[in-house]
């Protein structure tokens, strides 16, 4: 490991050679993480509380994930596309054993952007059409086909994307001009309301909406109760296809035609996954589906990704989260309470967005707040992203590892009180 002072020259010379991809990089260099934890040249401990790119779900170093990456590296790490091996085939089994009983054939991919690409693609061979839907605040991630379904940012400067991608309007029951005559929000009006356009806008040629249950992205919008049903009553109506991503459906009970998953399914590993339908697969083999890629379904990553299911379920961390996540809302809506900065508290478990504004009654964003909130956060040992592009409306983003929830929780609380 290089030296604090080493650490600290390379840390200057970032600009001058690496690409710069979405804004500046953290002034800070990392040089260690281990469980709920990462480290700095200087050394300091910050607790983290992003799970990284909101990916390491049982913590940085899991003794038992080092462990399996060891044995696989040393013996069965990857392998030519077309060959199969036992963690691949066990992952599979696993995943799909999890799963409404319809989703029942898997493919490993290594990020969330080529799952996104492999299910529109299935999702156009098999139905012979082109056009995919998405919602305006959706991240579908940097891929052709997955950027051309990505609206609210990144999006000029590269001439045409892939024809054929409509959008709809994002469920957002903070900021939506959708109101029933209480003030609550009306989505059901608003998706008919955007449905309309698709109808004015489409050529005929629907394929399939493609949605996040939790726009992580766009700000931490937890779609509404119903939603995915009503979507799947006009997808039903319009006779296209639908697409979903994470295990967020169980929660309104609808089971899409191809699932994507990705981030946690690796714990910080590139390991993504497609999960469609014994009739979609094999109609879409038939057709001549082509997604050679270097490292799909390889080894080591399945491995991983059987070894996270294995301790999530062991260890009954959904339960966890779940119990975890209501006490984290409730010190954010504490802290809401008490600083008029935060206009709005929403999540689901332990992913959570707090949204900073200038004024409650305009909710107009502030990202000068926001973005002197993350550095005090930040001083005080606390890593949370704040969104900072407008489109993101200065959000800030917490998405812990479930690793050690009680604690994680209950020191962040701490922080706050010395904001």
């Amino acid at each position: 490991m290089a030296s604090p002072l080493q650490d600290s020259t390379l840390l200057q010379t970032s600009t001058s050679t690496l690409i710069r991809f979405g804004g500046k990089f953290s002034p800070d260099m990392i040089v260690g993480a281990r469980g709920i934890y990462i480290y700095t040249a200087d050394g300091r401990k910050i607790l983290d509380f992003t799970s990284g790119q909101m990916s390491c779900l049982i913590g940085h170093g899991h003794p038992e994930i080092v462990q399996t990456i060891a044995e696989h590296a040393s013996g069965l790490g990857h392998l030519f596309s077309g060959m199969l091996s036992p963690p691949v085939m066990q992952l599979a089994q696993k995943l799909t054993s999890l799963l409404p009983q319809s989703l029942d054939r898997a493919m490993f991919l290594s990020t969330g952007a080529e799952s996104n690409e492999a299910a529109i693609k299935l999702a156009k061979l098999y139905t012979g059409k082109y056009e995919i839907v998405a919602l305006g605040a959706s991240w579908h991630g940097m891929t052709s086909g997955a950027t051309a379904a990505t609206f609210h940012s990144g999006r000029r400067g590269y001439g045409h994307f892939v024809p054929g991608s409509l959008v709809l309007p994002s469920p957002n029951a903070y900021r939506s001009i959708f109101r029933h005559a209480d003030g609550s929000y009306d989505w059901e009006t608003e998706l008919n309301y955007g449905w309309d356009l698709i109808d004015q806008a489409s050529n005929g040629s629907l394929a399939a909406v493609i949605i996040e249950p939790i726009l992580s992205s766009g700000g931490m919008h937890v779609l509404p109760p119903g939603y995915l049903r009503a979507m799947k009553t006009h997808c039903e109506e319009h006779r296209i296809g639908r697409c979903g991503s994470m295990f967020a459906i169980e929660h309104e009970n609808v089971t899409p035609d191809i699932l994507t998953l990705s981030k946690t399914l690796g714990n910080g590993l590139p390991l993504a996954a497609v999960v469609t339908s014994k009739r979609i697969e094999e109609t879409c083999f038939e057709r001549g589906f082509l997604f050679y890629t270097t490292h799909v379904n390889d080894p080591l990553p399945a491995a991983v990704g059987l070894k996270v299911l294995d301790i999530v379920i062991r260890n009954g961390l959904v339960e966890r989260s779940r119990l975890a996540g209501l006490r984290l809302k409730a010190v954010l809506e504490r802290l809401q309470g008490l600083y008029g900065c935060i206009g709005d508290v929403r999540g689901r478990g332990p992913m959570c967005g707090v949204e900073i504004v200038g004024d409650r009654a305009t909710k107009i964003p502030s990202l000068e707040v926001g973005d002197a909130l993350a550095k005090r956060m930040a001083v005080l040992g606390l890593s949370a992203n704040l969104a900072t592009m407008k489109s993101f409306g200065g959000v800030i983003r917490i998405a812990r590892p479930s690793r050690s929830v009680t604690k994680s929780w209950t020191r962040a609380w701490a922080y706050s009180r010395k904001l």
